[in-house]
């Protein structure tokens, strides 16, 4: 079901989850290992530790070698990328409501030798509500990530910035544009909670050095921020991160399409 209000659209999930996996129905994707050499079931545990752990890609290509298995640091990197988006659509579908008072921050992320900046939000909970990785830190994409995360999580009662006028204003700009009501809390430590959650997607960031390209930055990011939900249990259905990429192995055909 999706309305929109005010030139935004807002989904709410109406799909059915399968029997045998607990995942979705309704999702417009499709998990193809047709054109691997490699069994999907190594493909799915090289990207689950990858998104899980504080590993690079050599890390993992060294894992694989210790248990028999030769696959180049390259061809990881390039399942991580393709994978990520998609696991990513699956969460999504699959997340549980969240709180209507948020905390918005934004974090440096390296890319390419150059820092780029991670606009993040999370509820009053610590619940992961959505990302967007910019170029530039400014009121256009404070506005461009707030408009995201209002189109994924609806409208929420107040939203806690820091001390930016970049944020205060986008949220003020939409306000008088869409005719919202939404509060706005200026206050450098009410914002510790998004800033503590950075860490978690910060760490594996860290250990890998920085990421050579903005476009698979954006993909890996995706799959980072996806399994920190499903490791905080706000995915349905979902106990745990493992029972999810298992979830995703015990998948014989590509079943997820448009019902």
């Amino acid at each position: 079901m999706k309305r929109v209000v005010s030139g935004l659209s807002f989904t709410h999930n109406s799909g059915r989850f399968t029997e045998q996996t607990g995942l979705p129905e309704a999702v417009f994707v499709q998990l193809d290992f047709s054109r691997h050499r490699f069994p999907k079931e190594i493909i799915i545990q090289c990207v689950h530790w990858y998104l899980r752990f504080n590993v690079s890609t050599r890390d993992l290509e060294e894992m694989m070698r210790d248990r028999g298995i030769a696959v180049d640091h390259s061809s990881i990197d390039a399942w991580v990328n393709k994978f990520s988006p998609q696991i990513d659509t699956i969460v999504k579908k699959k997340r549980k409501p969240t709180g209507k008072k948020w905390r918005l921050d934004e974090t440096y992320v390296k890319v390419k030798g150059k820092w780029k900046y991670l606009y993040r939000a999370v509820d009053e909970d610590g619940q992961t509500l959505d990302f967007l990785l910019t170029a530039r830190r400014d009121a256009k994409a404070a506005k461009r990530f707030l408009k995201k995360v209002l189109n994924n999580s609806g409208i929420p009662e107040k939203i806690y910035v820091d001390k930016s006028g970049a944020n205060k204003k986008a949220i003020e700009d939409l306000n008088e544009k869409l005719g919202l009501c939404i509060k706005i809390n200026q206050s450098k430590y009410k914002n510790n909670l998004v800033e503590q959650d950075h860490r978690g997607i910060k760490r594996p960031i860290k250990h890998r050095q920085h990421f050579r390209a903005f476009h698979s930055a954006h993909k890996k990011i995706r799959g980072v921020e996806s399994v920190r939900m499903i490791y905080k249990g706000q995915v349905e259905g979902t106990s745990s991160v493992g029972e999810f990429f298992k979830d995703l192995i015990a998948i014989v055909d590509p079943v997820f399409r448009t019902i």
